[in-house]
């Protein structure tokens, strides 16, 4: 039995592939629409799995070839996360056989298949899956510095095997111990899922952070980008809390908050807490956005905000959260900007043992914060001058 899935991201036709085959059936998966109708010509499936909203040949498209141009009855599944009724409808007038809507688990889709088209003659007995195939797919920016003994790699590893749609970019800000080898040997065999993004010297996380999101975001089947501690202060559940908040609001950039408050777990140091807040008080009137907490190191972007976030070099190597937010405001204007960001409480957010901020650092801060205002306040006067000689 044979089976052909075309869907334009990546993420989601490998793990429905590993399924499908686990299950008996032969299976090729196709990103490129057009090839895709080649390859329907060529591996004459008994069913096709197909998404709507791909660029160039839309689904609908691919079904109208099938069923119009080749006059085929070649079972059709559509997978999507169009729900629009009018898309819905007119995929079953042209004669599709079953629409699925992400998010869905594997083992649904797969009792839909062999509802279709039945079981492989030779079966495999293999335990039901617990992964999800859902609509988006986000890029994860991991920046690590020395972190061969913190760095929890079954976590991740779990993570991406049960949650579809994740590609995990660790960046190695030039350690000295064997953090590299380290970040490889977890690559190893799960190219698809995890990059390893090599620093030759050490830059900060700033830098780190910056070229890794620059990185992700050349890859064209990701629809958010984001960045995340790898400690795992903040776990990977909360932000996927995130990524559920940005991708059904109209929100640039969605960011952790590690609010104390009933129902979550939120450990801090007592002293780094008073200092934590002197600071963002500062921060507060430099943005002038009530953000209760800019540090957190977890957040998530739309795509198309990562280069007005990120192109240019951070000024600050700490605090480059806070140049984010800023750079944010002089492109769009402070008012626009707000409506574009938000701030999500954690339900979970532990100070991990090894920081390396140091409370000297803390202090540092202040001077940094204070950088981030003159030299931001030059790039806010050089903005007004040039849309002045624009007009």
């Amino acid at each position: 039995m044979r089976v052909l899935a075309v869907d334009d991201q990546q993420l989601v036709l490998l793990p429905l592939q590993k399924r499908l085959v686990e299950l008996g059936y032969k299976v090729k998966i196709e990103t490129d629409a057009t090839k895709g109708l080649k390859l329907y010509e060529s591996f004459q499936p008994d069913l096709v799995i197909v998404d709507i909203n791909m660029p160039g040949i839309s689904g609908l498209d691919f079904v109208k070839h099938i069923r119009i141009t080749k006059n085929s009855q070649t079972p059709i599944m559509v997978l999507s996360g169009n729900t629009q009724d009018e898309t819905i409808t007119e995929g079953f007038e042209l004669g599709i056989n079953d629409y699925m809507k992400k998010p869905l688990s594997l083992n649904e889709i797969s009792a839909r298949v062999k509802r279709l088209i039945g079981a492989p003659e030779i079966q495999s007995s293999v335990a039901k899956s617990d992964v999800m195939i859902q609509e988006r797919c986000v890029g994860v920016v991991i920046p690590c510095y020395n972190e061969e003994e913190r760095l929890f790699t079954d976590e991740f590893i779990n993570y991406i095997d049960k949650n579809s749609g994740y590609h995990l970019c660790f960046v190695n800000d030039g350690s000295k111990d064997k953090t590299l080898e380290l970040l490889k040997d977890l690559q190893k065999g799960r190219e698809d899922f995890i990059t390893v993004y090599d620093c030759e010297k050490n830059g900060g996380k700033a830098e780190a952070v910056r070229l890794g999101m620059l990185h992700m975001s050349k890859k064209l089947d990701l629809d958010y980008i984001g960045f995340l501690d790898a400690d795992l202060s903040t776990d990977l559940a909360d932000f996927d809390d995130l990524v559920k908040t940005i991708e059904t609001s109209d929100f640039k950039i969605v960011s952790g908050s590690r609010i104390s408050r009933m129902g979550a777990d939120i450990t801090k140091e007592s002293a780094r807490k008073i200092i934590s807040l002197t600071i963002n008080f500062i921060i507060r009137k430099i943005l002038k956005m009530d953000f209760k907490d800019t540090q957190c190191g977890a957040k998530i972007f739309s795509k198309d905000s990562i280069e007005i976030a990120f192109g240019e070099k951070f000024v600050t190597q700490w605090i480059f959260d806070v140049e984010i937010f800023k750079r944010m405001s002089i492109h769009f204007g402070l008012k626009k900007a707000k409506s574009m960001l938000c701030e999500q409480p954690l339900k979970r957010w532990i100070h991990a043992d090894g920081s390396k901020l140091s409370m000297k650092d803390s202090i540092k801060i202040v001077g940094q914060l204070a950088q981030i205002a003159w030299v931001y306040r030059s790039k806010k006067s050089d903005t007004k001058t040039a849309k002045i000689e624009v007009a």
